[in-house]
């Protein structure tokens, strides 16, 4: 089974503890382990942002803004090979060809930022679609996708199965609102469309769940599966 896994950076390093990265690593490290290929892509976070705030305050363009972002993703990324130790790729990929390079191998592969104007959402959803992915985990604060973003709105709905059209529609009118905020952003949500790609947003504050997710589909979450598609992975029939 190949599987890319975004993380983010609020749920891999809200603060800098070891041993966070380390349990993150070592659901990565048992996936590998047993006969998973496995790319990770994580986020910049609350760092990040306060990074880009600084930088936005001091004359930075919006360019040197989303630069000053994707060194803070590479950075944490950093962390998470670090934690990984032997199985991984020993630098972080780049770009697309270094990470599918690197997972062709055997080799864990860590990314962060690609480019401006891209988040990692959408680094992780290009990358799965690159690289033939079987299953695109995302590792988010929040439980799943809502009709809203709950943490302003009581009567957010949250959604269990979505077809990735669907993803697109929910997500697109968040991605208008000012100040709202989507577990998945919306260039995400239309590679995930076009790729067709079997997606899982989940609650990954706890590493578990992403090796639950992976291994037999069993998660709190929201699955994100194409129309027509109702075979599981066949890595859940096995587990």
């Amino acid at each position: 089974m190949r599987v890319v896994v975004c993380i983010g950076g609020s749920v891999l390093a809200p603060e800098l503890d070891p041993r966070r990265v380390e349990g993150h690593a070592e659901v990565i490290e048992g996936l590998a382990a047993e006969g998973c290929s496995v790319g990770a892509v994580v986020g910049g976070g609350g760092v990040a942002r306060d990074y880009i705030h600084t930088a936005r305050d001091l004359g930075a363009n919006e360019v040197q803004l989303d630069q000053i972002g994707i060194d803070v993703t590479r950075i944490n990324a950093r962390l998470l090979v670090a934690a990984l130790g032997a199985d991984a790729d020993p630098k972080v990929a780049h770009d697309y060809e270094d990470a599918g390079g690197a997972i062709r191998r055997g080799d864990v592969s860590v990314m962060g930022g690609v480019m401006p104007g891209q988040t990692t959402d959408a680094v992780a959803a290009a990358l799965a679609e690159y690289v033939g992915a079987d299953l695109l985990v995302y590792a988010t604060s929040v439980d799943g996708v809502y009709s809203a973003d709950p943490g302003t709105d009581a009567d957010a709905e949250k959604y269990d199965r979505l077809t990735p059209a669907d993803l697109v529609d929910v997500i697109a009118p968040m991605s208008r609102g000012a100040g709202a905020s989507a577990p998945v952003d919306l260039l995400a949500a239309k590679l995930i469309e076009r790729s067709g790609m079997r997606t899982i947003v989940l609650d990954g504050t706890d590493p578990g769940r992403i090796g639950a997710a992976v291994r037999r589909g069993d998660h709190g979450g929201t699955d994100v599966v194409p129309a027509g598609d109702d075979d599981d992975p066949t890595d859940w029939a096995e587990g």
